[in-house]
């Protein structure tokens, strides 16, 4: 097998009241170090609610440069072994979408709903309901909708590359925006696990009823490779304590074996990544590199059956 590795050195790279705040990134290098091809004010709205499960409402924050567009949408989505962290937290992964924007994304960071509260795949149900509502404001926002990118960390990037294998999968869609598209263009997924029956956390994915065991098969992303699956690009340290390298090894083998786009990016001594400098560089050149081709039409992804877990409530 043809393997796809890049050894990377250290130098490369409720309801709330919507606030809306304006950050002017004229001239000026941003947090990365990468400056924004034109000058632009950014605009930054916190606690939109995306989405309503049972009265409750799903929030996040966005930003985007102003100016026409459309712009590419980055939709971040933070890691915290699903039962933890929120949408602002970098140690678990969550972008900075001002900064994002100034690079000239739609940029967008969700919190969902945690294991604790509300069980799996509830946490998933809520990635995808996000995913939807960037497709039904497209006229509202300046999004264009034919260049969405997921990005994760850890449990964050579970999800996203649940979503890049498996879309909708057996799982019934909530939170609104139910006949919009759920299509993206590819996924970046940082320090994340693939295969959840060998993940040393994985019984934290405890949907309320069914065989537990089948349900960690079916949320493992490894399992629905086809050559349907989004482009993904994943990265990992070799000496990740929470995520065994291994995890992004066998899951960059399945790609490879489908014959799905993908590239892997071996760290060394990095632990348990988050999004660096070095990350977001990589990012920005995989979002680069396929935004050139041509967006392959929607198509199902995965092949699970609606059967092995979804209680009639969710």
């Amino acid at each position: 097998m043809r393997k796809m590795l890049t050894l990377l050195s250290a130098t490369l790279l409720c309801f709330t009241p919507l606030c809306l705040v304006e950050i002017g990134v004229e001239g000026k290098e941003t947090q990365a170090g990468v400056a924004p091809d034109k000058p632009a004010k950014v605009i930054v709205k916190k606690d939109l609610v995306y989405g309503q499960v049972h009265g409750a409402g799903l929030l996040a924050d966005i930003a985007y440069p102003e100016g026409k567009g459309p712009f590419p949408v980055i939709l971040s989505v933070h890691g915290g072994r699903w039962v933890a962290s929120h949408r602002n937290d970098a140690d678990e992964g969550a972008i900075n979408v001002a900064q994002w924007a100034g690079f000239g994304f739609f940029a967008m960071s969700i919190d969902y709903r945690l294991a604790g509260c509300t069980p799996p795949p509830a946490c998933y149900q809520d990635v995808q309901c996000a995913i939807r509502w960037v497709h039904a404001h497209a006229g509202q926002y300046p999004i264009n909708t034919e260049r969405i990118f997921l990005i994760g960390m850890s449990a964050g990037g579970h999800l996203v590359s649940l979503a890049a294998t498996l879309g909708d999968g057996p799982f019934a869609r909530t939170g609104g925006w139910e006949k919009l598209s759920a299509d993206i263009r590819g996924v970046i997924s940082l320090s994340a696990p693939y295969e959840l029956e060998k993940l040393s956390w994985g019984n934290l994915w405890k949907p309320a009823t069914g065989d537990l065991l089948e349900a960690r098969r079916l949320a493992s992303p490894i399992r629905h490779v086809t050559t349907q699956t989004k482009p993904m690009l994943i990265l990992h340290s070799d000496n990740d304590g929470s995520v065994p390298v291994q995890q992004a090894v066998d899951m960059a083998e399945a790609l490879e074996k489908a014959k799905a786009r993908h590239r892997l990016s071996l760290h060394k001594k990095k632990g348990h990544m988050r999004v660096t400098e070095e990350v977001i560089k990589e990012s920005l050149a995989f979002i680069e590199e396929i935004s050139k081709s041509k967006p392959e039409p929607p198509a199902k992804r995965g092949s699970a059956k609606a059967e092995v877990t979804r209680p009639d409530y969710w």
